[in-house]
């Protein structure tokens, strides 16, 4: 295996734990919210972050790479916190919504890094497939940061 190779993979198993993450994330933002709407959403943002997961994953093995499976360690941290905090505070719209969009940050960061990898070590062969995704990261943040700032504005 080359050396690009071994790179891409690391950049692609990289994004496959951050697209893991949105998954688990929405999933969980599903389950937490009441509003039927939303819910549909968050089922659909999560049905949305498994397709980039499989399609990544895929991309890895055609590079003759071993896949991540998992979520990120931070990103587990970030859910339990969620779950610690809804405790005490509850579950209201604009909650699961602020951390949806915290969530959604973090991807949006983890996309824009591995683009400058991919730029900084002429990584072409995946450039295509990470620029696409990180689109769908962009659209997904800024569909939940509007959500919030409705949610904010009624309350």
């Amino acid at each position: 295996m080359t050396d690009i190779n071994k790179e891409a993979i690391s950049v692609l198993n990289d994004l496959i734990e951050t697209s893991k993450d949105g998954q688990a994330g929405f999933k969980t933002c599903a389950e937490d919210i009441k509003h039927p709407e939303l819910k549909t959403l968050f089922v659909q943002r999560s049905a949305d972050c498994a397709a980039a997961a499989a399609e990544l994953q895929a991309t890895v093995r055609s590079l003759g790479g071993e896949p991540e499976t998992s979520t990120s360690v931070g990103g587990d941290l970030h859910r339990r916190w969620v779950d610690v905090k809804a405790m005490f505070t509850g579950k209201d719209e604009e909650a699961v919504l602020n951390e949806a969009e915290r969530g959604e940050d973090h991807a949006l960061k983890a996309y824009k890094e591995a683009l400058e990898k991919i730029n900084k070590n002429n990584l072409m062969s995946i450039r295509d497939i990470v620029e696409r995704q990180y689109h769908g990261v962009q659209r997904n943040h800024d569909q939940v940061k509007a959500l919030r700032n409705q949610a904010r504005a009624r309350s």
